[in-house]
């Protein structure tokens, strides 16, 4: 088996990705909101609204800060991953077809990037990108 042939993508678009953040707080705020009518009045009400306030804000702020994701080159040189010209590992976390969470861990102790791409804005791209994420990795010369 062979490995993928060299690609780069520009990652610039993830309206997949915030749909699927709006979603997720909307669900996790409605949850909230079902739950509170069906509780047991056992602890008082003061400190129950304000754990769910607490809750709340930090979904809100949660999602606040995964929306912003900095538009990013993604290269696959046939060898090594690189992410920004930092060279690195990048594995599929979630597949779903069209959309992609990928996990970026740089080979120099940093942060590990997680990667939203989606099929809309890499038409042209999508099939080599996705051929090179899952294609075998060259063996370590000895």
């Amino acid at each position: 088996m062979r490995a993928s042939p060299p690609c780069q993508v520009s990652l610039r678009h993830f309206g997949a990705w915030r749909v699927a953040l709006v979603l997720l707080t909307c669900a996790g705020a409605a949850a909230i909101a079902s739950w509170l009518p069906s509780r047991e009045p056992v602890v008082s009400a003061g400190w129950l609204m304000a754990l769910v306030v607490a809750v709340a804000l930090t979904m809100l702020a949660c999602a606040v800060s995964l929306w912003r994701v900095p538009a990013q080159s993604l290269r696959w040189d046939g060898q090594v991953w690189q992410l920004d010209s930092v060279p690195g590992e990048l594995t599929a976390a979630i597949d779903i077809g069209p959309w992609m969470l990928l996990k970026f861990t740089p080979e120099m102790p940093r942060r590990t990037s997680w990667l939203p791409i989606q099929r809309r804005g890499l038409e042209t791209q999508w099939h080599a990108l996705r051929c090179a994420v899952y294609s075998p990795r060259p063996a370590a010369e000895a």
